[in-house]
């Protein structure tokens, strides 16, 4: 077996591990009429002392733009902090990503920080953008329906 298939096996268990004890929840996303997945969106990153964690997500080019991940990332968000009892969410996401930066902001997160230099991406120093969201202000701007 080759070492990447060991990788992806370790990969797999660990996220069981991790959905099992709730620090981690993975959802698809799939397109309406063929039912297709085309992306994903997480939770990862809980503590649950502080009620908090970091939302990650991505999709798939042919589906952006059609409102899949602002309709899944809204009821993700809204089960998160009514159901799940979470205070707060928090993303990371490239800067010059500003697909990402408009989504993040009509769901109500607002940005608190850049982490300048943080990661390498393809070779390429890159930035971090940081985005919180308060249980409080998501209630207040899209009251339950």
């Amino acid at each position: 077996m080759k070492q990447e298939s060991f990788q992806a096996r370790d990969a797999i268990v660990a996220d069981q591990a991790a959905q099992a004890d709730g620090t981690l929840w993975k959802l698809g996303i799939r397109e309406r009429d063929s039912g297709a997945l085309v992306g994903t969106c997480m939770l990862f990153a809980v503590e649950r002392d502080s009620r908090r964690g970091e939302i990650g997500y991505n999709l798939a080019a042919s589906a952006q733009g059609k409102g899949y991940m602002t309709e899944a990332l809204h009821g993700f968000i809204r089960h998160l902090f009514t159901v799940r009892g979470l205070r707060r969410l928090e993303a990371e996401i490239d800067p010059r990503n500003a697909a990402s930066a408009k989504l993040l902001l009509r769901l109500g997160f607002q940005q608190e920080g850049l982490l300048r230099e943080r990661w390498v991406v393809d070779g390429e120093i890159s930035d971090s953008a940081l985005y919180g969201l308060l249980a409080e202000d998501f209630q207040r701007a899209r009251p339950a329906a």
